[in-house]
């Protein structure tokens, strides 16, 4: 009793805490709402996890990023750029659909190495040059893919879209390779010195570590997590469009900053999971409020705008609780912020 006692004593001090009651509290509501026996069912997981994981995988993505004190916001509009490569290069070059989505990861990896260059090399500010890199990688989508075409074959999207052994959700497998992955680099030095520099660049370079080096790895480890999520989301969507996506990038930050993660040094890759859970259960949660109003109030409809606007409301105000309340987070978003915006400083000096 006693060990528990102090496992989660040291649970609530963590970074996740603010992210896991939240997630917690819109859980039950969601369950509420939409009720036990209809929740828990395989076909209602599923489809939480096949719809979502996209999104899901995009914000565990920019966890690296923010544990080492940089940001990309671009990561949206490259969920559609590995989309778009996928689709075209099976299409176009009649070869495997297993060949197109190795092209599309290496697309996602050759996007994320020159974010590093210019943030970490020529230490532009982070959020003007992801955001510079928006258009260039939509413009560089719509060269490769003109307008919406393409198709998967039925195999692949079924398989996606089903469950494993009648319990588990095909597409929760992506998920769980990261986590899994995640785990497996806190064990190494990578784990330990990406606290390090995102922490404080400077100490880091004095005690023998690359910045550089270690932000170089994250937007590759980055890099490897939007190509799985493009993925899912060519699986989810069986076909190509270039310009789709695009607000996951600030929607997958905002859930990491719900979750409790912030600029350089605080947070973990569970900050961000619950963030993601924060955003799926509210959307989820939304939707099935305003389809029982027509059955409480006969004739009352809505439109799905008025869905979009009271969850992007839920969103924003679990935001700004968890900014409001985490003083160690709201430190590290300002300076961060600032950072972001001031870019890169030298540290071999």
């Amino acid at each position: 009793m006693t060990r528990l006692k102090q496992a989660f004593t040291q649970f609530r001090r963590s970074s996740a805490f603010a992210g896991f009651t939240l997630f917690l509290f819109v859980l039950v509501l969601n369950v509420v709402v939409q009720g036990p026996a209809s929740f828990f069912t395989g076909r209602s997981l599923n489809t939480l996890f096949s719809k979502n994981m996209p999104l899901i995988l995009t914000t565990l993505a920019l966890a690296p990023l923010l544990i080492s004190g940089t940001l990309d916001i671009s990561v949206g509009i490259q969920l559609a750029l590995v989309n778009v490569v996928t689709i075209m290069v099976a299409q176009e070059w009649g070869v495997s659909l297993f060949i197109g989505f190795a092209m599309g990861m290496l697309a996602s990896l050759v996007v994320s190495a020159v974010c590093w260059y210019l943030v970490s090399a020529l230490r532009l500010p982070s959020i003007l040059a992801s955001y510079a890199l928006i258009y260039i990688v939509r413009g560089a989508n719509v060269l490769i893919m003109s307008k919406p075409q393409g198709k998967v074959p039925a195999e692949f999207y079924k398989t996606y879209d089903s469950l494993l052994g009648g319990i588990l959700p095909v597409s929760a497998l992506f998920l769980i390779a990261v986590l899994l992955i995640w785990l497996y680099l806190m064990k190494t030095k990578f784990g330990r010195n990406i606290y390090a520099v995102g922490g404080n660049p400077r100490n880091a370079f004095a005690a023998g570590i690359n910045p550089a080096w270690v932000q170089f790895q994250a937007f590759m480890i980055k890099g490897v997590i939007i190509g799985l999520a493009g993925i899912t989301l060519t699986l989810m969507t069986a076909s190509g469009n270039p310009l789709q996506a695009e607000a996951y990038g600030l929607r997958a930050l905002s859930a990491c900053i719900i979750g409790g993660l912030g600029f350089g040094g605080w947070g973990s890759m569970g900050s961000a999971l619950f963030g993601a859970g924060f955003l799926v259960m509210i959307q989820n949660t939304v939707y099935y409020f305003f389809t029982l109003l027509p059955k409480v109030f006969p004739g009352f409809t809505v439109t799905s705008y008025w869905q979009n606007l009271v969850s992007d409301i839920i969103i924003f105000l679990g935001l700004l609780m968890t900014i409001v309340t985490a003083k160690e987070q709201r430190e590290a978003l300002k300076q961060g912020f600032v950072k972001q915006l001031k870019g890169g400083e030298r540290h071999d000096k």
